[in-house]
């Protein structure tokens, strides 16, 4: 492995389509978005805690998004020979390239003893697609499962990268078995580079597989006889539409006389990194949120402690200040400054409900809690205890007031599954357990994952992933139909809704005017009394 080049990657293409140009300014500006739901009311005593959930959204265009680099690293030993196995990673692969813009870059590593790099990263011009669909077609099973070998060759193939700004790093990792040769937990994947599993069949190590994506990446389980093409395309669909990279949101005291935020005592992202980790924090906090597909949210709940109130009469109080901060297109960190959140100090506690965003968010994060809690006692034969907790889970359910929310009718499908995968040891080991791990693995990153079955629980599914599903659905059909690229999918968004492009920069100078505004009106009232 020492004489195999890894800096050998093609310099990329540039775009040259106005949907897929990279833009520098206006169109950098509102790529990402926050929006609190919280009461507006707080007593005036010390230590009041206002709970606060922030949706950090991304906008719904793809215009402009990053260029993606994938470094595929795919099991070839020889129990991918069962079932057409192979012949069928073989069709998913060829959707993937197919897929690709010219100017995405596209790497295959192949292992079973040992790892091969069978290309660098090339550009996926017509001669790239070919190269990538040849080396596909030759492909051959045999031999045992060294995942670690191929998951280093592929972290060697990002890292080695001579051209890497404005672009995505990415790696999917694919197997069917048990590692024979080597442990791929002992690899160190950096926090910058996503890795996602696919883990195909009940003869997987599930437990392998979800513990390397714990750096941003998702645990996807595809069933013996499962669609791989299906599962493919809902990976791809997120890769081919990032517009937002290296996201942070920054939690800070408002820089105004009126600030009467004390601390913030409890940030709670689900899978992704606080810094600094440990609260309460009497000045900053940095959430690290990554990469976002093209309409994704991410939901943080945050406490906040406030100060004793200044005065028994009623008045508005600053409480959070709030950032989001990314790189543009050249690579350079911008940060923007959003919101400052205020509440009506007053004497007596809110007679009000927590709004119902925040209950639904809250009633999520204890549906997820429910489902690992039973996976660990269906881990211990205990499926009678298991089905319990997942019926305790299900009563918490009818408990919610937003009903007709369509994430609560999936959350009931996603137990009702669960509970069907425990009515046997054997079945729940098959496909009730990495059913349950891909559940995990979903709620915790707040992305759509496969549980076996790509059409069954949509949460989290982006409308691009809602497409590249249809699509992949009349390739399995007929895969010798032409596939529209992503530039393609691009352009037929923007023809349906010509000003998404714009409408997320223009969202935010109206907003920055309106605090402007704001904040001239408390100087000239402040003025006034005095």
């Amino acid at each position: 492995m020492s004489s195999v080049r890894f800096d050998d990657d093609e310099k990329p293409i540039i775009a040259t389509s106005n949907e897929e140009k990279q833009n520098v300014g206006f169109t950098d500006v509102g790529k990402a978005s926050v929006k609190a739901e919280y009461l507006k009311a707080a007593p005036l005593e010390k230590g009041t805690v206002v709970q606060v959930l922030l949706d950090v959204s991304a906008s719904s265009t793809t215009v402009g998004r990053a260029a993606l680099d994938l470094v595929v690293v795919l099991d070839v030993s020889g129990s991918m020979g069962d079932d057409g196995k192979l012949d069928r990673l073989k069709n998913a692969m060829k959707f993937v390239i197919q897929k690709l813009s010219p100017m995405d870059r596209l790497s295959i590593v192949t292992f079973n003893n040992t790892a091969t790099k069978q290309s660098g990263l090339l550009a996926m011009s017509d001669t790239g697609k070919d190269t990538q669909a040849r080396t596909i077609n030759n492909l051959v099973h045999g031999g045992g499962t060294n995942i670690k070998a191929g998951l280093e060759t592929g972290l060697k193939i990002i890292a080695s990268r001579q051209f890497s700004v404005g672009r995505t790093g990415n790696i999917i990792v694919m197997s069917d078995g048990q590692q024979n040769d080597g442990d791929a937990r002992e690899v160190t994947v950096p926090s910058s580079v996503p890795v996602y599993t696919l883990s195909f069949g009940k003869g997987t190590d599930h437990d392998l597989m979800r513990a390397i994506t714990k750096n941003n990446g998702t645990f996807n389980a595809i069933p013996d006889n499962g669609d791989v093409t299906a599962v493919f395309s809902q990976l791809l669909a997120g890769l081919l539409t990032v517009v937002v990279r290296s996201l942070q949101l920054i939690l800070s005291k408002p820089r105004t006389l009126d600030n009467e935020l004390d601390s913030i005592t409890k940030v709670e992202p689900g899978d992704y990194k606080v810094e600094p980790k440990d609260g309460p924090y009497t000045s900053t906090v940095t959430v690290v949120l990554d990469e976002l597909f093209s309409g994704e949210v991410r939901k943080v709940i945050v406490d906040l402690s406030l100060l004793e109130g200044q005065t028994p009469d009623e008045y508005l109080a600053d409480i959070l200040e709030i950032a989001v901060s990314y790189p543009d297109s050249n690579d350079v960190r911008q940060t923007f400054r959003g919101q400052v959140l205020q509440v009506t100090r007053r004497d007596g506690a809110p007679t009000s409900p927590l709004p119902r965003p925040l209950q639904l968010e809250v009633a999520r994060r204890q549906h997820a809690d429910s489902i690992s809690k039973a996976r660990s006692l269906a881990d211990a034969d205990n499926l009678d205890g298991a089905r319990e907790k997942l019926m305790e889970a299900q009563n918490a359910l009818e408990d919610i007031v937003d009903q007709a929310n369509p994430m609560v009718g999936m959350l009931k499908k996603e137990l009702q599954h669960l509970m069907d995968f425990m009515e046997s040891k054997e079945l729940y080991q098959a496909e009730g357990r990495p059913y349950a791990l891909a559940s995990e693995s979903s709620h915790a990153s707040q992305r759509f994952t496969a549980r076996g079955d790509v059409e069954g629980v949509r949460l989290f599914a982006t409308p691009r992933m809602d497409t590249y599903l249809e699509q992949a659905k009349e390739y399995t059909k007929d895969p010798t139909k032409p596939l529209p690229t992503a530039e393609e999918d691009t352009k037929q968004e923007v023809k349906a809704n010509p000003t998404a492009a714009i409408a997320a920069p223009i969202a935010f100078y109206i907003q920055s005017a309106i605090q402007a505004l704001q904040a001239i009106e408390k100087i000239i009232t402040a003025t006034a009394k005095a």
